[in-house]
């Protein structure tokens, strides 16, 4: 089997990437239905924005006590029963949708129950992803699981084409009810014994403030974070960007919003794969992609026609991709396993953090100064912010010595979700 694929030929993990696929497409038909009956509803990317943001605060508010459940309590059994609440909140949204059109209150909030859920439940997810594949292939199984859903963005932004025209809204986020159903299926008929199950925290390192205490210890980490959220936040809101670019300069409508979305699912393939098949995922690989994305959005601000911003958001999705992986991987494999749902916590609420701050930041730069002048202001804060993080690694590299034994550490050569 090509090292590429390495982390197929565990039993368990063929069975979450098969699930993994058709959760994440119907995921992303109800990200794309939702955000366009958000816009056609208020005719205001500000509220899109307020969406994501809706959905990013209850990480911000609850994401330390989601890596303590994901620390003390089997990772599966958390994992089932958050997939088994999003199932039944999408079938509300879709029977919400189906009624008569009202206010946006009931999607803000059952799109804030959602966060919630996913607040709890996510660092359990990322723990269960290294428990599938164990060390060994962590670096490979992430990769491969944003090369999957990758290609299950572009199918479910091209189902959603499909579906929303002939069923309607409630038709895409009834069919992502359905989709978790493959998730549980494949936890039940996953074998335990195979499992790399992580040990729980000591007595001693079980709380919320023993998360936050390594994190704080831990420079290079803080750095990396930083730049994480100055990326996430200003720099990957592209759902607000892309839909704003079409319905107004661009004139591309919702036929141009879909496909900007399918050509940045293209994009995020790309990235998955350049992931999957790289040996080592570094640090320095971290900084050069995010200078490039940056640069790319910036340019992208410029782009004279869909056909052009299209083209641009091609390396922009793939550079977030290997972005994401990358620290993803660093932020799992060097740190303690025992506190490893704590810290992608962290990870998790840096990221809703950045949703929280960006979406709506995004959304207002649009409204007022255009989209144009929002991408080129938010590219530039994103290449200054990067060059300010490889600075702060390189003294750590000089005063400390620290980050040349940890942006050396290599995936692992032996053969997420």
């Amino acid at each position: 089997m090509p090292a590429m694929l390495r982390s197929l030929r565990h039993h368990n993990y063929r069975l979450w990437a098969v699930a993994d696929l058709i959760s994440v497409t119907g995921t992303w038909m109800q990200v794309l239905a939702l955000n366009w009956l958000i816009l056609t509803l208020t005719h205001s990317a500000t509220s899109v924005g307020m969406g994501l943001v809706l959905q990013a605060l209850p990480t911000m508010l609850l994401g330390p006590w989601g890596g303590v459940i994901a620390d003390r309590l089997p990772a599966r059994r958390v994992v089932l029963a958050g997939q088994i609440a999003q199932a039944g909140l999408s079938t509300l949204l879709a029977v919400l949708a189906a009624g008569p059109p009202g206010a946006i209150s009931g999607l803000y909030a059952i799109s804030f129950v959602s966060g919630m859920v996913t607040a709890l439940t996510s660092p359990a997810l990322g723990r269960f992803g290294g428990e599938v594949v164990g060390p060994d292939d962590l670096s490979n199984g992430l990769a491969l699981g944003s090369l999957l859903s990758s290609g299950a963005r572009i199918l479910g932004m091209s189902l959603a084409g499909v579906v929303i025209p002939l069923a309607g809204v409630p038709g895409a986020f009834a069919a992502n009810a359905a989709s978790f159903g493959a998730v549980i299926v494949a936890l039940l008929l996953m074998r335990t014994r195979e499992l790399h199950v992580l040990p729980p925290g000591a007595p001693s390192e079980r709380g919320v403030a023993a998360g936050f205490r390594h994190v704080l210890r831990t420079p290079w980490m803080l750095v990396t974070l930083f730049l994480a959220f100055m990326l996430g936040s200003l720099g990957r809101n592209y759902q607000v960007t892309m839909a704003a670019m079409s319905q107004g300069p661009l004139h591309g409508g919702a036929a141009g919003y879909g496909a900007l979305s399918v050509a940045f699912a293209v994009g995020t393939v790309l990235g998955g794969a350049y992931a999957a098949a790289r040996a080592r995922l570094p640090l320095r690989l971290l900084l050069v992609t995010a200078f490039l994305c940056s640069i790319g959005q910036l340019l992208s601000g410029a782009a004279p026609n869909l056909a052009t911003f299209g083209a641009l958001m091609l390396p922009v999705a793939a550079s977030a991709v290997l972005i994401d992986t990358t620290v993803s991987t660093r932020v799992q494999l060097d740190n303690p396993g025992h506190l490893r749902g704590r810290v992608i916590a962290a990870q998790g609420m840096v990221g809703a953090a950045s949703g929280a701050v960006g979406g709506p930041l995004l959304g207002y730069l649009c409204d007022t100064l255009g989209p144009r002048a929002a991408l080129m202001l938010a590219g530039t804060a994103c290449a200054l912010a990067t060059v300010a993080a490889a600075w702060a690694l390189a003294r750590l590299r000089a005063g400390r010595g620290l980050l040349p034994r940890l942006a050396a550490v290599p995936a692992p050569e032996s053969a997420a979700p």
